[in-house]
């Protein structure tokens, strides 16, 4: 657990950027007006009550505690599994460190709000990208890592297994 310290301020960065990007998009953006910032990225606050994508948004509101428990379940699996990692698991841990901020920083918003924050918009010409904010970037990149991690690690026993035939 101590070779991977580093995991719990990582994931502690991503929550408190999360959280002040999130309060800036309140305190200087107007729902549902996009500001443009480059070409393809606006700047537009928008709210989600659903999952990624708005998954289940308009389900009526018992998703905001499905969501809420779904949360604090993954986050403490997330610990459990960071605080088990050996040494030389570093991509892992840095998977699940950016995984573990970006759940806890939506699991404030839900928890306090009943909604999550959502202020950076992608598009392409009339395509939009779902909003999204910097927990959602994380965790996406974490998923990505993870995924990575998995790949390396099975090409990694086929070697060693062929190795040892």
């Amino acid at each position: 657990m101590r070779s991977h310290q580093w995991c719990w301020w990582l994931s502690g960065l991503i929550v408190l950027l999360d959280q002040v990007t999130k309060h800036l998009a309140e305190a200087f953006l107007q729902m549902h007006q996009p500001v443009a910032i480059l070409p393809s990225f606006n700047l537009m606050l928008t709210y989600n009550t659903g999952a990624a994508f708005s998954f289940l948004r308009e389900a009526g509101g018992w998703q905001r505690w499905f969501f809420l428990s779904l949360s604090i379940a993954v986050s403490i699996g997330l610990i459990v599994w960071l605080t088990r990692l050996k040494p030389e698991e570093k991509r892992l841990a840095l998977a699940l460190a950016l995984v573990l901020g970006g759940a806890i920083g939506n699991l404030i918003d839900r928890t306090w709000l009943g909604h999550v924050i959502d202020f950076i918009q992608l598009y392409y010409q009339n395509w939009y990208w779902p909003t999204f904010n910097i927990a959602d970037s994380a965790i996406t990149v974490g998923a990505v890592l993870l995924v990575l991690d998995s790949l390396h690690s099975k090409d990694a026993n086929s070697i060693d297994r062929s190795q040892n035939s």
